[in-house]
């Protein structure tokens, strides 16, 4: 991989970012000290978000992109985290985090927003921050697994340019994939 590709993001990477309601987002790269809130945020969100979110690498040998399995590096594995000040402290809404598949140019995708702020593009916004950073280190292909009732992750990434397709004959799941070389 070229330097560009291997130099980790600027520590002081972030971006404040404008919801369709006019709330105001801090959107950047997860640290370590982020752990735990993830961890946390992950048990707040409803059961269902969960086992979407978390549905990508668990029946297909892919990495799992359950945050308690992957380690962020930010070159094959990267996360971006979404908060907000409330109450005087830093809350979680949002994360997303990618994947690479070992051996391959191809990385694997999930995202997930607290029930409360969705659609209100963040999901969207977090989605851009993730493929700029794959296309960054070399990835030429995004895939996210979904269970096909998914409908929330069908027109996010149909609006950012996935393609869909069902594996196989299972008609239970559905693939999205974007082309990072575009």
């Amino acid at each position: 991989m070229s330097k560009q590709q291997t130099d980790p993001p600027n520590a002081g990477e972030h971006w404040i970012e404008k919801l369709s309601d006019g709330s105001a987002v801090l959107i950047r790269p997860l640290r370590e000290e982020d752990h735990e809130r993830d961890r946390r945020f992950v048990s707040t969100i409803a059961y269902e978000a969960r086992r979407f979110r978390l549905i990508a690498g668990l029946s297909s040998g892919l990495p799992s992109l359950d945050a308690r399995c992957m380690p962020v590096e930010h070159h094959q594995r990267e996360a971006y985290v979404a908060l907000i000040h409330a109450d005087g402290q830093l809350r979680q809404i949002g994360v997303c985090r990618y994947a690479g598949v070992p051996g391959s140019r191809l990385c694997e995708c999930a995202v997930a927003v607290h029930e409360a702020w969705q659609r209100k593009g963040l999901g969207r916004l977090l989605m851009q921050h993730l493929i700029t950073a794959a296309r960054r280190n070399g990835f030429h292909c995004m895939i996210s697994r979904d269970l096909a009732n998914n409908y929330g992750m069908h027109r996010l990434t149909k609006g950012l340019g996935f393609s869909s397709r069902y594996l196989g004959g299972d008609v239970s799941e559905i693939i999205h994939e974007l082309d990072l070389r575009n």
